[in-house]
């Protein structure tokens, strides 16, 4: 690696993982000195009676706890403006996220804004303004978009048809508790699209222009934990093992994201996320191996190393054939997955292309981090693939 700038890492100051350790929440929020927590949660996970213990434990210990179950899936600024109004009268010291991306990235927003004169919009167009605000507690249900580890917080700009990722290190969490228990009633078809993102974020900060050597020792075990036990996790949900490494594996990708970044794959993504709603997880998915396929030439020797995390032998193969061989076995875990591969399953028609490739290229982010230069005519190719 020739190092052409200087690197850092953020990241949660205690982290509490293994099976059953949402066991260790009051005594984590009593080292805090907690006496009111607010759990900021979807109706999903509230649905499927996974914040029942932790609110137990909480109150058997003397804390008090009021919850917003509510966060709908990929939330918009003004859903995202409403729930912190909701909150802040609540009057909580800290904020717990209890779910998946949205869960934890509107806690985070909302960590920040109650103790804040300023509004969403404001910060989104300003992240210097985002002061420290109440602790946090995040506890992911999905492995899959590292946001417990993440200073990002992601919202839908409905009138833009677009994601856009908020980006502060006073985002990052206080605490964050990771227990493969918590993942098992994923189901599936949730398991695998989270899972990839999960992969994405790993392969996608280890090209990327900012990688480091930080992101580099988290990204390759990332790739291996997941890329190793996500089929297992798909076909057998209650295999701990397979849970505790995809749950690992999410969480080393978003300390990634922290000191690294995502490239074209997210940016593309978000589009498909913001105009049509499709699910995070599967637009990138859908668009990984194709990313990399376009990355291919600028990527070959990182693709050798990446191949080496994913087990594939390469004693008898050259430098293109390891990076072919690669790429190639990323379409197979698509396939395998059954997730989706073509947008008009979405309603998605191939003139929308240049609407897609017009978001996308406001992304400019991300599109920086791409180890290859991304133009339109790119992006349209790109698009074009996933029908």
């Amino acid at each position: 690696m020739t190092l052409k700038q200087q690197y850092s890492i953020m990241m949660p100051k205690h982290v509490v993982a293994g099976p059953d350790s949402i066991n260790q929440i009051a005594n984590l929020m009593k080292n805090s000195l907690t006496n009111k927590v607010l759990i900021v949660t979807d109706k999903g996970v509230w649905s499927a009676g996974l914040v029942e213990r932790p609110i137990k434990l909480l109150r058997d210990a003397g804390i008090k706890v009021e919850v917003i179950n509510d966060v709908p899936p990929e939330p918009e600024i003004n859903q995202v403006e409403d729930l912190v109004k909701k909150a802040k009268k609540t009057y909580c010291d800290t904020v717990i996220g209890i779910g998946g991306g949205s869960a934890m990235d509107t806690a985070k927003i909302i960590a920040v804004l109650s103790v804040s004169d300023q509004n969403v919009k404001q910060i989104m167009e300003d992240n210097e303004k985002i002061e420290k605000g109440l602790p946090t507690l995040m506890i992911p249900t999905t492995a899959g978009t590292g946001a417990e580890a993440t200073p990002n917080a992601i919202i839908t700009l409905p009138e833009r048809g677009l994601k856009v990722g908020i980006v502060s290190s006073n985002f990052i969490a206080d605490y964050v508790i990771l227990d493969p228990g918590l993942t098992i009633k994923l189901p599936p078809s949730i398991t695998a699209s989270t899972g990839i993102d999960a992969l994405a974020h790993a392969i996608e900060c280890f090209i990327s222009n900012k990688a480091n050597p930080f992101s580099d020792m988290l990204a390759l075990s990332s790739i291996r934990l997941i890329y190793s036990s996500i089929e297992k996790a798909y076909s057998q949900g209650d295999d701990i093992e397979s849970r505790h490494n995809m749950l690992l594996g999410s969480f080393y990708g978003g300390m990634c994201i922290a000191s690294s970044g995502t490239t074209a794959v997210h940016a593309l993504s978000y589009p498909l996320g913001g105009r049509y709603k499709i699910p995070h997880g599967v637009s990138n998915a859908m668009l990984l191996p194709h990313v990399m396929e376009f990355n291919k030439d600028a990527i070959k020797g990182k693709l050798n190393r990446i191949a080496i995390e994913m087990n594939i032998e390469t004693n008898l193969l050259s430098e293109d054939q390891t990076a072919e061989e690669v790429i190639s076995k990323l379409y197979s875990l698509v396939k395998k997955l059954n997730i989706p591969s073509n947008l008009k399953q979405y309603g998605i028609s191939e003139s929308d292309i240049d609407i897609l490739v017009e978001e996308a290229s406001k992304v400019t982010r991300l599109l920086n981090n791409n180890p290859k230069p991304v133009g339109k005519d790119d992006m349209f190719y790109i698009y074009k693939k996933l029908f």
